[in-house]
């Protein structure tokens, strides 16, 4: 497509037609709730003895949907399938691949709301959310339908005399793609289509939480004429049907996206070699973070507070982004707690059905059991300035928190929480503050607030997070713009939606011929 990329743009809720229409789309999914989806594998639709129920969880008494769980046998049986077509998928022009992405995202497009609406219901998203997350879905499909069509013209070598050198950027083989609940459209819809447009097959095993959305998914590849066994649907137990999938012999890489001790199980097991395997299994893992932002005693302090507000507590903290940290220096630090607090008591916690919540729920009763522990461990570590307790007992709604004068080395400060819990910091010197962000396990994303261009340069050189933002949130990078990937125990720095991204799915291969 000769139509440059541009970002897929938010709806903006505020005029009246874009509110109907999104109501519409509410009242539409809400009348479908609590179907049975079966496993897809080559096209097939497949029941089983096991069966688990996805539930509302601001309302978890409310069945979103019933999902078929697949065993070892459809485990194998999956790889086997994927394996099949790859002999076929493989040749595709990869114009051709491009194109079923092009119309899956169009599709897509005209039913954006739609989407969305399943991501409030079984996620638990307001509506800027989750109409965020459907448009970065959109954009992933557009990038890497571009991405694949670049990689396929003639790569650039150096000539010389008497030969013909060619390099080409041909698939892998069967890809396990395992996807997050938190970003269950974007994230899941960009990994899949990430690999199986370059030309790869693909057993996607969704998030357990959030499985019949990747569902809709499938049903969209389905209409948009994506073959049979290209992309098979496998929801089922981690324990169980992921370890079997990431040992498999066939498998040839797996793509990742979750908490920091799955992806190093993931990554142990990928490493050994199983009976009758013939490569190096490729790992592509994205695996949290414990996000900060840095606020200079030179800032602007409103930009501070509105900053650290939208990135601690926008999707209750649920992002690998979020700003977990604040890490103020000790001139403003007052101020800016003060502003943070004054803007999340704005914040209004309910369901997120309706029009008016800025903060949701949590996703599951794992995770409100775990925040809930890590607030009592908080107060034990700082100050409770706000929030700490939970809301609609119907639900998984804990209050947005903040713990003030936490160490740096303290639990909350160090570990990741994924809730809405927010620890501030104080620092004497910018250069502490640096040390500070600099002091954990992770590296994905942070931001500093600073009017001072010399602490802007030596945080450019200094600050260690694979996307560093400078005088804006540590949340929403966009595809294309802010490739997205993290260092240390954040992951293998993909930087998904960015023009490195497909060379993780595909390998090159020389031809030279000598005349």
């Amino acid at each position: 497509m000769n139509i440059p990329f541009v970002n897929e743009p938010f709806t903006p809720f505020s005029i009246p037609a874009n509110k109907e229409a999104f109501e519409q789309a509410l009242r539409k999914v809400e009348s479908e709730l609590g179907k049975d989806y079966p496993l897809i594998i080559g096209g097939q639709k497949i029941t089983s003895p096991r069966r688990l129920n996805s539930v509302n969880p601001a309302a978890k008494d409310q069945v979103v949907g019933t999902v078929y769980q697949a065993d070892r046998e459809l485990a194998e049986r999956a790889v086997q399938t994927a394996a099949e077509t790859f002999n076929r998928w493989k040749h595709t022009d990869p114009n051709e691949r491009a194109r079923y992405l092009y119309k899956a995202a169009a599709i897509m497009r005209r039913r954006k709301h739609e989407f969305s609406a399943w991501m409030v219901y079984e996620a638990g998203k307001t509506w800027p959310e989750a109409d965020a997350d459907t448009a970065e879905a959109i954009d992933f499909m557009e990038f890497y339908a571009r991405e694949m069509q670049r990689l396929s013209e003639p790569q650039p070598l150096t000539r010389i005399a008497g030969e013909d050198n060619e390099l080409s950027y041909i698939p892998l083989g069967v890809g396990v793609v395992i996807p997050p609940w938190n970003f269950p459209l974007a994230i899941m819809a960009g990994m899949t289509s990430a690999a199986f447009v370059s030309g790869n097959t693909v057993v996607l095993k969704p998030a357990s939480t959030t499985p019949v959305i990747a569902a809709k998914f499938m049903e969209l590849l389905a209409e948009a004429g994506v073959p049979d066994g290209v992309v098979n649907y496998l929801p089922g137990p981690g324990s169980e049907v992921g370890d079997y999938l990431v040992d498999h012999a066939l498998t040839r890489f797996i793509s990742f996206t979750g908490s920091k001790d799955v992806g190093l199980r993931i990554n142990e097991r990928a490493a050994r070699t199983a009976p009758g395997q013939k490569w190096i299994k490729r790992v592509i893992a994205e695996m949290g973070g414990k996000d900060s932002i840095i606020v200079d005693g030179e800032s602007d302090l409103e930009l501070a507070a509105e900053s650290i507000t939208a990135s601690a507590f926008g999707f209750s903290g649920q992002k690998c982004s979020a700003c977990s940290r604040a890490i103020v220096h000790k001139d403003v630090y007052d101020e800016v707690l003060r502003k943070v607090i004054e803007r999340t008591k704005k914040l209004t916690m309910g369901s997120p059905v309706e029009a008016g919540s800025h903060v949701g729920p949590v996703i599951d009763d794992k995770a409100y059991a775990k925040i809930k522990e890590y607030i009592e461990v908080g107060k034990q570590e700082g100050r409770l300035m706000l929030g700490g307790e939970t809301g609609d007992v119907q639900g998984y709604f804990i209050e947005p928190t903040i713990i003030a004068d936490v160490d740096p080395l303290a639990r909350i400060a160090q570990e990741e929480i994924f809730g809405p819990v927010l620890a501030f910091i104080k620092a004497n010197t910018f250069e502490e503050s640096l040390q500070i962000a600099n002091n954990t396990d992770y590296g994905l994303t942070g931001a500093v607030i600073s009017r001072n261009r010399e602490h802007l340069e030596l945080a450019r050189r200094e600050f260690f997070a694979g996307n560093l933002y400078f005088n804006r949130k540590c949340t929403g990078a966009l595809v294309g713009t802010h490739p997205f990937g993290g260092f240390n125990m954040s992951g293998t720095d993909s930087k998904a939606g960015g023009r490195d991204y497909l060379l993780l799915f595909t390998q090159a291969k020389l031809v030279s011929e000598k005349y």
